[in-house]
Formats: structure tokens, C-alpha cells, sequence
């Protein structure tokens, strides 16, 4: 450390002596300070530091002695070194109450510049090698204090991470392991017991029965990554599956970090293993989901492609309007799958969706028994039903306020059993060919769902049955024996 100049304060009430102090005192490079009077002493000490303060013993109205015991009354200055100066020969007792005011030693007159300057030169260092270690002190401290700070946030660092690593093992989801690389010891937590679904108490936790446990496609990551360890690997990640005792296989993430002896080799591994197997079920669930929208979407292009390519029109504007309202009927069935999660439809909602556009007053009634189509089943039957309206509304019962339109269902043995009855209308003739409408309807039927479709032709009203394959477990389920009725578009319980 640099030197540092200190304080050292001269008094006297003579001047000649004060420069004589001075000149001996010069070539020690320390900051002289004079004081003519006790007075004007105590001014300086209390606005200044001070290593040294040389003071004549004999001076008018404040002497040497009483400036001291003022000077050690004073908390700052009860340790300051004072050396008394004396021109007179001073007895023992004299000395003895000087020490006791504080004075550290005595100068005779005349003074010896070399003992002075020594004797001067050793309190400074003295007074400067105290200060620099009550600021090695202080900084030690500051230091303490921010390394306990550090430990202490450490420490709560360190206790939130294990109690978020209990947590973790409380819920089952992660557990940590060590292996002696040595002798082939391991040691398991409970949360690597739960993982792997065992009882701590029966199961013997040996390389060989973890073996065991690992999904036999997934033994050779095992093997590879101790492998890798051999090789002088530190660390090591990996996938796999582990085989509970019940059958249940669950997926695992587990990381691996080797600890070495002082000659380079393994001596321990140390792990952590987490369950993933949520994960990997959420992923499996989502890349179905993509899958299966991929699929409904080109199911629905192709619905619509057949849509445009078959419809008829004697104008633009008639295209336009059979194209819209085929795609509305599709559009609608949509909304009701996937109110479902394109589980399927029930038959009365999309019956009373694809009615309820063309009822006025008590025109249009239905009723039937509660059943769930399948979506593709759901998706052709609604055009069939927006093809049969829309021809009613030209040209049956719907065409005039007096038609009236009731359609019941029901299923009898394997099949959907749908009866469309129109009455009350224009007068009906028997179309001498199929017309469009017709043609669908029968092709829908038909040939999609492998149906069948009958027409009767009635003056007083079109009957139209239709009868659609179902599934055997919808056709053996009832969901909801109860008749429903609708009116107006409106369903009824």
C-alpha cells in the first residue's frame, strides 16, 4: 500500500521552538501542524485527524498536563499518541502523572533531532499501520457480511429447490438414483421407487432387476449409455420406457452425470429420472388430432367437389343458389360434429337444423327415437334431408301455406327407418323420369351408405322412405327411448 502522510501536530508557545520541531520533523514527509496554545490545539483536534501531537509541558494558562486529560476526554482522541517536551528536569512523579494523562513518552531539552524524528517516525507508523488495519477490518467485515448474505440466499435458493424437488417426488413424477460404478451398489429415493411402481421394502435394487423392469426395446440405450461412461463420457440423456409389475409401461426422461477419482475414473453415477409419460400421451393425442383433421378436411373437400360437379341449374343464379344451400347443409351437420368432438350426430338435431329454414307455422312436424349417427353417416343424411326440403319448397307441400310435412324415424333390426310424408300440397303426378333431386337422393342412399331409398308418388303427397345400414352397437343402443316432437323448426320434449 502507498504511503500515506499523517497528522502531526506541534505545540508549543513559542514559535522558535515550534520551527525548530518543524525543520527536524520535515524529513520525515508527514503533515506538520502547529498550535501555539492549548486553545488553538483543541481547535485543530476537533477538525482533524491527528497520529502524533508532541506538546510542551510547561505553557501559560492551559500546560501540557491539562491539555492532555481535556485531549482523553474526548472518545476520538483517548488512544492519540502524545509525547510530552520538558526544558525543566522533571522528577518520577512528574512522569507518572503524565503517563496517566496519556502521555506515551517524554523529550528532554535540549532535543536530540535524531531521537525525536525516531521516536516521532514509530507513532506515526504506528497510528497509520492501526488505520490501515481498521479499514482491512471494516472491508473484512463488508466482505463477511456479503458472503453471509450470499450464503444465506443460497440457502434459500437451495431449500425452494428442494422443496419444489419434493413436490416433484410427492406427485410421482420425478426420482433420483446413485450407482457405485465400483462395486455395484445403488441407492433409489422414493420417488424413483414410485416411478417404477415397486414397494421399497420387497424389491432389491441391483442391476439386474432394473434390467428387468426397462422395456426390452430400450436395453440397448441402457447398455449404450454405460458404454459411453467407459469411454469417459461425464454425462448422458435419454428416452425410454420402464414395465411396471402390473403391466402398466410408462415413459421416462432420465439424465445421468458421472463423478471421477483423482486418476480420471468413474467412481460413482448419480441420476435423476422424470415420468413423461403424460407427455407422450398429449403427443400421441395431438399428432392423431392432425392426422384425423387432415382426413375430415379432405373428406369435406371431396364432399364439396361432388357437390359442384353434380349439381344442375337452368341458370348461373339457380347453380349458385342449389351450390349455397347444399354447402349451408353441410356447413350445419359441421357445427353439430364438432359439438361433439366429431363423435357423431344425433338424429333430431340435425333433422330439426336442416328443417327449420323452411318452417312456417305448424307446416313441418317430426319425431323419432334418439340416436347417434356416425359422421360420415350424419354428413350424407343431411344432404339427403336439405335435398327433400328443398324440392318440397319448390314443388310439394312446403310450397304452399296448406302443405303440411311429417317425418318420423325409428330402427328396425340393423337399420335407420325414415318416413317422409308431404300432404295437404299441389296436386302430385308421378315424374315420367328421375329428376336431379331424385337422383341424390337414391345415389346418396345408395351407393354411400349402402341403403336403400323408395319414392311413392302419391296425388295427395310424396312418400319417400328411407332405410340406412347402422352399426351394430348403434343399432342395439338406445340413448334416449323417449319420442321427440318439433313444430315450426322448434324441437319438443
Amino acid at each position: 500500500m502507498d504511503h500515506e502522510k499523517v497528522n502531526i501536530l506541534l505545540v508549543d508557545d513559542q514559535p522558535a521552538k515550534l520551527l525548530a520541531y518543524e525543520v527536524i520533523l520535515k524529513e520525515l514527509g508527514e503533515n506538520l501542524a502547529v498550535a501555539t496554545s492549548g486553545r488553538e490545539a483543541l481547535e485543530y483536534l476537533l477538525k482533524n485527524e491527528v497520529a502524533v501531537i508532541l506538546v510542551d509541558v510547561c505553557m501559560p494558562e492551559l500546560d501540557g498536563f491539562e491539555l492532555a486529560a481535556m485531549i482523553r476526554e474526548h472518545p476520538r482522541f483517548q488512544k492519540t499518541a502524545m509525547i510530552f517536551i520538558s526544558a525543566i528536569q522533571v522528577s518520577d512523579i512528574d512522569r507518572l502523572r503524565g503517563y496517566e494523562m496519556g502521555a506515551v513518552d517524554y523529550v528532554p531539552v535540549p532535543v536530540i533531532p535524531e531521537v525525536l524524528r525516531a521516536k516521532i517516525r514509530i507513532f506515526a507508523e504506528l497510528y497509520r499501520k492501526t488505520r490501515q488495519l481498521e479499514r482491512f477490518n471494516a472491508e473484512l467485515e463488508d466482505r463477511v457480511r456479503a458472503r453471509t448474505a450470499e450464503l444465506e440466499e443460497s440457502t434459500a435458493r437451495l431449500k425452494e429447490s428442494e422443496q419444489r424437488r419434493s413436490l416433484a417426488l410427492a406427485a410421482g413424477s420425478m426420482g433420483s438414483w446413485d450407482w457405485d460404478w465400483i462395486n455395484g451398489d445403488w441407492m433409489w429415493d422414493e420417488g424413483q421407487y414410485r416411478i417404477f411402481g415397486l414397494d421399497p421394502k420387497s424389491f432389491a435394487v441391483t442391476t439386474a432387476n432394473v434390467e428387468a423392469l426397462l422395456h426390452p426395446d430400450d436395453l440397448d440405450e441402457l447398455r449404450k449409455a454405460i458404454a459411453q461412461f467407459s469411454k469417459g463420457a461425464r454425462s448422458y440423456e435419454a428416452e425410454f420406457r420402464v414395465t411396471r409389475p402390473d403391466g402398466e409401461v410408462r415413459w421416462c426422461v432420465g439424465t445421468a452425470a458421472a463423478t471421477v477419482d483423482r486418476a480420471g475414473r468413474v467412481a460413482r453415477i448419480s441420476g435423476v429420472t422424470v415420468d413423461i409419460t403424460e407427455r407422450k400421451r398429449a403427443e400421441e393425442r395431438q399428432s392423431l388430432l392432425a392426422r384425423e383433421v387432415d382426413h375430415r378436411a379432405k373428406n369435406a373437400l371431396a364432399l364439396a367437389q361432388s357437390i359442384v360437379r353434380l349439381t344442375r341449374g337452368e341458370t348461373i343464379k339457380a347453380y349458385v343458389q342449389a351450390v349455397e344451400g347444399r354447402i349451408s347443409a353441410l356447413a350445419r351437420v359441421h357445427t353439430i360434429l364438432s359439438l361433439s368432438s366429431w363423435q357423431g350426430a344425433e338424429i333430431g338435431k340435425l333433422v330439426d337444423e336442416e328443417l327449420a329454414p323452411y318452417a312456417t307455422g305448424d307446416q313441418i312436424s317430426f319425431r323419432g327415437t334418439d340416436i347417434q349417427l356416425q359422421p360420415a353417416t350424419a354428413q350424407t343424411l343431411a344432404l339427403v334431408l336439405h335435398e327433400l326440403v328443398t324440392n318440397s319448397a319448390k314443388y310439394g307441400a312446403l310450397s304452399t301455406l296448406s302443405g303440411r310435412l311429417s317425418l318420423h324415424w325409428g330402427i328396425e333390426g340393423d337399420a335407420l327407418e325414415l318416413v317422409w310424408e308431404e300432404k295437404d300440397g299441389p296436386l302430385v303426378e308421378k315424374p315420367a323420369s328421375r329428376g336431379f333431386g331424385t337422383r341424390s337422393v337414391i345415389a346418396s342412399i345408395e351407393s354411400q351408405l349402402g341403403g336403400q331409398a323408395d319414392f311413392n308418388w302419391r296425388s295427395e303427397g310424396l312418400i319417400c322412405r328411407l332405410s340406412v345400414p347402422l352399426t351394430p352397437d348403434i343399432a342395439t343402443r338406445q340413448l334416449n327411448p323417449r319420442p321427440s316432437l318439433a313444430v315450426g323448426g322448434s324441437r319438443l320434449s
